[in-house]
């Protein structure tokens, strides 16, 4: 088991599997690839159940349950989270931002707004792009950005901030913050003031309650004030410093997040250039990129109110990455030579072999595909 969990790519746990029905049976009950998952993404302790939705229907089988249909859920975490950990590690990481959601505060709106932020560069065409918050005395008052992803279930690794560089002031002072932190999370449960946003958004209605809740005020609430417990953050990051320099910022993330509902803060931290007009200090960002991949239609999820609790929803026949599951056949003992004498003397004698193994059903795996072209050399 030791020696298993030291492995690092779920489709090692699959070609284990393949070896014979006791490694299958070996593999699934005791959850590696659910382990693995953990390991990769501890925000997975959150998932309740596991719901898989194909050729074949399943009904939601509590993760941990014993009774009579423990086995299935059992196989259906097994193909689930081995999907999950193989899509994480071979999707291309791309631009996941759908929209701007909402800024802490706004100075001059729209001109300001966090809209902007979408715009690569800091100009389009003759004009500034960027946002603006509002001036304040005290430097240390942080400002947030939040944005919604392109999916309600995706994994992120990177998240890049460029401050603006106000070239029509005096000096050209680059408006950027001391530090920057990262949250994501999920919308809280719809309130009766989230219905009439959304009826609002609807009718293409614009509102306003910076001076109290107002349907006839000509301001785009969505993009200028952001509500202070509109969210649930599930996941928060180190502070980050920020360079006072005009370019494209980025911020690594130490391991890849998921981000279940598909929500992200960006937290800017600390004022640093203060405003020759008036005095006061302003943080000013004009582009922002938050770099992932879409986990959706693959995977899908519900979030269970007021537990915060995960439905994870696999769908095997829409996801772009396949993974082949081998149930244990027998033929595929003689198909390895290498093993035929450890793997005859008890399983704990193959496992000082398992890197011939892997080889060797890797070398299978592509032979069994028409469309593989090279071949590793016979091992004499």
């Amino acid at each position: 088991m030791v020696i298993l969990m030291c492995l690092g790519d779920p489709a090692d746990f699959i070609r284990v599997s393949s070896l014979s029905r006791f490694w299958y049976n070996f593999v699934i009950a005791n959850g590696l690839c659910k382990k693995l998952c953990l390991r990769m993404f501890p925000q997975l302790s959150a998932v309740d159940s596991v719901v898989e939705r194909g050729n074949r229907q399943r009904n939601p089988i509590d993760v941990g349950s014993c009774n009579s249909a423990e086995w299935e859920s059992l196989e259906t975490e097994h193909r689930a989270f081995a999907f999950l950990a193989r899509q994480c590690k071979t999707l291309p990481a791309t631009s996941c931002i759908a929209d701007a959601v909402c800024a802490s505060s706004t100075d001059n709106y729209p001109f300001e707004s966090i809209v902007n932020t979408l715009e690569r560069g800091d100009r389009v065409g003759p004009r500034a792009s960027y946002w603006s918050s509002k001036g304040q005395r005290d430097h240390t008052v942080p400002e947030t950005l939040v944005y919604k992803l392109d999916a309600v279930f995706c994994f992120i690794t990177e998240i890049n901030v460029q401050p603006f560089q106000a070239f029509f002031q005096p000096g050209d002072p680059i408006y950027a913050a001391k530090s920057v932190r990262f949250r994501v999370g999920h919308p809280k449960s719809p309130s009766p003031l989230d219905i009439l946003l959304q009826k609002a958004i609807q009718r293409n209605i614009r509102t306003d309650t910076s001076e109290g809740f107002s349907m006839a005020q000509p301001v785009d609430i969505l993009h200028q004030e952001a509500p202070e417990d509109g969210f649930i953050w599930t996941w928060t990051s180190q502070e980050f410093p920020m360079a006072q320099e005009n370019r494209l910022q980025k911020f690594k993330l130490p391991k890849p997040v998921l981000c279940f509902g598909g929500i992200v803060q960006i937290e800017l931290l600390g004022r640093v250039q203060r405003q020759e007009m008036d005095g006061l200090f302003y943080i000013c960002v004009s582009h922002v990129e938050v770099i992932g991949g879409r986990l959706f239609p693959g995977f899908d999820i519900e979030i269970l109110e007021p537990s915060g609790k995960i439905v994870l929803k696999y769908f095997p026949n829409l996801s772009p990455i396949r993974i082949r599951h081998h149930r244990a056949q027998p033929v595929l003992i003689p198909r390895l030579p290498l093993l035929r004498g450890g793997l005859m003397q008890g399983p704990l004698r193959a496992f000082g072999r398992m890197p011939h193994l892997f080889q060797r059903i890797r070398q299978q795996d592509e032979s069994d595909d028409p469309g593989s072209q090279q071949h590793e050399p016979e091992p004499t």
